[in-house]
């Protein structure tokens, strides 16, 4: 099962506020359950429960039950795991956005990148080390009781499951656990963060490749412990399937990775001041076109509507300007399409990079009110300035 943890700063596209089925929030974190979870589930029941048979013949039909109950306290160590990358990350002062359990594992959405590389390998050995210590725990488990019995046969199938999760999630690849083991060890030799994403990611793309070649090989020849002779024409289709989605999932993570890591190098350049349009002042009952007149004669491109005393109230939409005809804006005033500010729409011309997307993400609008430190009016930020400012940066060529 794969950990593809998402770990950085994300575009200003904010994402669903749910990805699935709402099933708790434990440090105060969202855990979502997305509807492909039910598909791999009931694949588990199926699987599990064919094991089953062959193990406790005597179970009949309840071996399905028990197959379901097996599925259920799997992902229930998955949602454990995830909740050590979380914990790790609160501990460090990063956000975490939710958790999500699906197709192939869990994602654990961590707003921002770690500081230091320590704490990057730290965050990112959680998880396997919390697999392993529950994999030791079901072992211990096992003997207690009779191996041959419902319990032994559970404790049994989540101790392996278990020491898969852990083994899979250590490979030095991205986007998995191992792979950000890696990139924080070649950051701290380097001091290159970047450097670390990059190697890594490659590695990732590598593991990608050799999971869609490999696994179906390692199937047909027996090498996982299974009988040649067993092994049928359904069964090689049914690996080279599990082995594409797995080698996707991987190779798309890693590219995600890079791309990411791309945008933090980039996100020093994202500035209110310079993103932001000039701006005049004007009054309510101001017509549009003596407002637009005006600021065409000062090289303005946004309008701030201000009461008697000059304090900024509103922004005249951008999309509200276009909506009105040139023989029509004699008559209309500009309160007519104004938008009343509130705190978060207003901007300090300061702020730049992560701090700027940060107030963005958490004040969604279409424009902002840029200010001085001292209060005065800088101009009007645009949300469609952010977002070609972001895909200028990711047209660049790759470093």
């Amino acid at each position: 099962m794969a950990d593809t943890d998402q770990t950085g700063e994300r575009d200003n596209r904010r994402s669903g506020p749910g990805g699935g089925l709402l099933m708790g929030r434990p440090f105060g974190v969202p855990v979502y359950v997305s509807p492909s979870w039910f598909l791999v589930a009931a694949l588990i029941t199926w699987v599990f429960g064919d094991q089953l048979d062959r193990v406790l013949p005597d179970l009949g039909p309840v071996r399905y039950l028990v197959s379901l109950f097996f599925a259920v306290a799997f992902y229930a160590s998955v949602l454990v795991h995830e909740l050590a990358h979380t914990v790790a990350a609160l501990r460090f002062k990063l956000p975490v956005r939710r958790i999500q359990l699906q197709f192939f594992g869990g994602v654990s959405e961590i707003e921002k990148e770690s500081e230091t590389p320590g704490r990057e390998f730290v965050l990112a050995f959680v998880g396997p080390l919390l697999s392993l210590l529950l994999a030791g725990g079901f072992y211990l488990g096992m003997e207690a009781v009779d191996p041959a019995t419902v319990p032994g046969v559970l404790l049994a199938g989540l101790m392996i499951s278990n020491l898969l999760v852990a083994a899979f999630n250590l490979l030095p690849g991205l986007p998995l656990d191992g792979g950000r083991m890696l990139r924080a060890v070649i950051w701290g030799i380097t001091g290159k963060p970047m450097a670390g994403t990059v190697a890594a990611a490659w590695v990732g793309r590598a593991l990608a490749v050799a999971v869609l070649l490999g696994l179906p090989l390692l199937t047909h020849t027996g090498l996982l412990g299974n009988r040649t002779e067993e092994i049928g024409g359904m069964d090689t289709v049914m690996d080279a399937l599990l082995a594409a989605i797995l080698a996707a999932i991987i190779w798309t993570g890693a590219g995600n990775s890079l791309r990411m890591a791309r945008l933090r190098e980039h996100l020093p350049e994202l500035r209110a001041r310079s993103l932001t349009r000039r701006a005049i002042p004007v009054e309510n009952a101001t017509p549009l076109s003596e407002a637009l007149r005006r600021a065409n004669e000062a090289g303005a491109r946004a309008l701030v509507v201000v009461d008697g005393h000059g304090d900024p109230t509103a922004i005249v939409r951008e999309s509200a300007i276009a909506s009105v005809p040139e023989h029509r804006r004699p008559w209309v005033a500009v309160s007519t399409l104004a938008q009343d500010l509130t705190d978060g729409m207003k901007v300090s011309a300061e702020l730049t990079g992560e701090e700027l997307l940060d107030h963005l993400r958490a004040n969604p609008a279409t424009e902002y009110l840029v200010l001085e430190p001292g209060g005065a009016i800088y101009g009007v930020l645009s949300t469609l300035d952010v977002e070609k400012a972001f895909v200028k940066a990711m047209a660049r060529p790759r470093p």
